[in-house]
């Protein structure tokens, strides 16, 4: 049974977002020469025809984000917008090849960014190359009107009189300042942002959660925070001020050591764990651990392919020769077994792998 993938790198701004559907168009041609030597042709159109219609979709193209990975196979069309820029890559094998999904999904230089102000917030995820803006999760209010809607805190006036009598008409006045209800509405905005974030972001992604406010908003938002994944360093403005890149900058530079250390934590736990034999850096061993289910931990490099056939019946492995292009990719294969099997896995640059074979893997017994 075919399996179809495709990467292409994309753009939020013109002009080089006009040219994404004809280069996605192009490798979607690559993708069909690469099929016809081996399906049928009408499996093959029948496989190929999202592709063509994805192309014409005018709207789709219009909200383009930094990568793009479409994966397909009978009765399957998937598209996968990236906040990272993937290279362009075409692949037909036996599997999705998921690594460059992978490589996004499950980095460890990962985090979100909350800008908040007493008005409305706005969600960012990016890695240390790019950042940028996310939809909110159905149930997650964006502004206080969302929120709270007509429970808005009204103006408390109690009434006294002045100048009764000859001197003139009553005046009213009231106890409870504008600042007063401002500051009652926008604690209970916050209480009502934190908790949807992490029900509907935090928990799902368990990513670092950066802060990004003007200082005056940042102890009221941490002092009712109950979200574990919030980061005690923020960023003391508001995001919208700045560019992107500029955004991407000052949040990778707070969140860079912690992706170090986490990055340190791994490698010396996978050290600990090949000194008592329940760890290993061998493919065929790894896919066989991987298949009963022994791997908690792994660690793939983020710039290896290692090109053959892995056996999910029998855990046997199969090396190839070639560059990989018309196979499948051994860590790809392994790590998306791994996750099926509620293991972590995570993605790193080949520069600071612990092992030169690819993966490193850590078990779970």
């Amino acid at each position: 049974m075919p399996h179809l993938s495709l990467y292409q790198p994309t753009h939020r701004s013109v002009p080089e977002k006009l040219q994404d559907p004809i280069r996605f168009r192009n490798l979607v041609k690559a993708l069909e020469s690469q099929l016809r030597k081996t399906a049928d042709a009408r499996d093959a159109d029948d496989l190929l025809a999202p592709f063509y219609a994805l192309a014409d979709d005018h709207e789709f193209w219009v909200h383009s984000a930094d990568g793009l990975a479409v994966l397909a196979a009978p009765g399957i069309f998937e598209t996968h917008r990236l906040q990272r820029t993937v290279p362009e890559l075409t692949i037909v094998a036996d599997s999705f090849h998921t690594k460059p999904l992978l490589r996004v999904l499950q980095s460890a230089d990962r985090y979100q960014i909350l800008g908040v102000s007493r008005q409305e917030i706005h969600l960012y995820e990016g890695n240390r190359d790019e950042v940028g803006e996310i939809p909110l999760a159905p149930g997650v209010p964006r502004t206080i009107t969302d929120a709270l809607g007509d429970q808005l805190t009204e103006p408390h006036l109690t009434f006294g009189t002045y100048g009764t009598g000859k001197v003139g008409p009553a005046m009213h006045h009231g106890h409870g300042s504008k600042k007063d209800e401002v500051d009652i509405d926008a604690e209970r905005f916050f209480r009502v942002i934190d908790r949807a974030i992490l029900d509907h972001h935090s928990k799902p992604s368990r990513l670092p959660l950066l802060l990004a406010a003007l200082p005056e908003h940042h102890n009221l938002f941490r002092a009712l925070s109950h979200n574990p994944q919030l980061m005690e360093e923020g960023l003391d403005f508001n995001p919208a001020s700045v560019s992107l890149d500029e955004l991407r900058r000052r949040a990778w530079k707070v969140v860079e050591p912690r992706y170090r250390e986490r990055l340190a934590q791994f490698i010396d736990a996978f050290s600990e764990a090949s000194a008592k034999q329940r760890g290993s850096a061998d493919i065929s061993d790894v896919a066989m651990a991987a298949l009963g289910g022994r791997v908690d931990t792994l660690l793939v490099d983020a710039d290896r392919v290692v090109p053959g056939h892995f056996d999910r019946e029998t855990g046997m492995v199969t090396f190839a020769d070639g560059d990989g292009a018309a196979v499948d990719d051994l860590l790809d294969d392994i790590a998306e077994l791994v996750l099926g099997n509620k293991g972590e896995v995570v993605v790193v640059p080949g520069d600071t792998m612990p092992t030169a074979t690819g993966l490193a893997a850590i078990y779970r017994f």
